[in-house]
C-alpha cells in the first residue's frame, strides 16, 4: 500500500481456501498506514457520500464512451479459477492486491501479510477458508511485524464505560482496535519514533 487506500473492499465471490497465497505486492509496502478506527465515512462526510452515490448509479447509466470520460471507481469480488484468485475481469492479483484493505483486529483478520525472507517479496497468505461474502483484510505476520518494527501486540485497557480502548503511551491518544495503534506508534506518532514500543498491562 504505497498511496492512500480508496474506499473500496474486495470480498470472495467463492470459496477461498487456507494457505494459499497471492502476490507479491508491488511497490513500496505501507500496511497499515492509513488505517482508521472507522471503516464508516464520519457524521460531515454523509452529505459528501449520499452525492457520491447519486453520481455513482449516473455515471453506470451512461452509455460506455461517456464511462470512459467518467471513470466509475471499480467493486471487486474475486473468485478462484483453475487454483488462481481472480477479480471479475479475469486480472491477477497484482492489479487489484494493493485495493485489499487492512485489518483492524484479528476477528476481521482474513490474510497475513508474509515473506520467505527477512527483506524479500511480500505475499499475503489466506489464515482460513474464506467464505462468500466476506470481505478479504489483511494483517502483518509476527516475523513480518518484526522486521518492519511493527508493534506486535496491543494490550486493552477500559474506559469509564468498560468498553476496551488501546492507549498509545506516548501521547496518550487511544483507539478502538488494537492495530489502528499499531499503525499509529509505527507511521504517525511523532513521540515514539526512534524508541522501543511500551506496552503496560492492566
Amino acid at each position: 500500500q504505497s498511496s492512500r487506500a480508496p474506499a473500496i473492499s474486495v470480498s470472495a465471490e467463492s470459496c477461498i481456501p487456507a494457505g494459499l497465497r497471492l502476490g507479491p505486492v508491488p511497490g513500496i509496502f505501507k500496511l497499515g498506514k492509513y488505517l482508521s478506527d472507522r471503516r464508516e465515512p464520519g457524521p460531515k462526510k454523509k452529505v459528501f457520500l449520499f452525492f457520491f452515490i447519486i453520481i455513482f448509479f449516473f455515471l453506470r447509466s451512461l452509455p460506455h464512451r461517456w464511462t470512459l470520460l467518467f471513470p466509475v471507481p471499480p467493486v471487486f469480488q474475486v473468485r478462484m479459477v483453475r487454483g488462481e484468485l481472480v477479480d471479475e475481469a479475469g486480472s491477477s492479483a497484482l492489479e487489484w492486491i494493493g485495493l485489499i484493505r487492512a485489518a483492524r483486529n484479528s476477528q476481521e483478520q482474513t490474510l497475513e501479510a508474509v515473506a520467505d525472507l527477512p527483506g524479500g517479496q511480500i505475499f499475503y497468505r489466506a489464515l482460513r477458508d474464506v467464505q462468500p461474502g466476506e470481505e478479504l483484510t489483511v494483517w502483518y505476520s509476527n516475523p513480518l511485524a518484526q522486521w518492519f518494527d511493527i508493534p506486535v501486540t496491543a494490550t486493552p485497557t477500559h474506559d469509564e464505560k468498560g468498553e476496551e480502548r488501546y492507549i498509545c503511551w506516548y501521547c496518550w491518544r487511544t483507539f478502538k482496535y488494537p492495530n489502528s495503534l499499531k499503525a499509529h506508534v509505527h507511521f504517525h506518532c511523532a513521540l515514539s519514533h526512534g524508541r522501543p514500543f511500551l506496552h503496560h498491562d492492566h
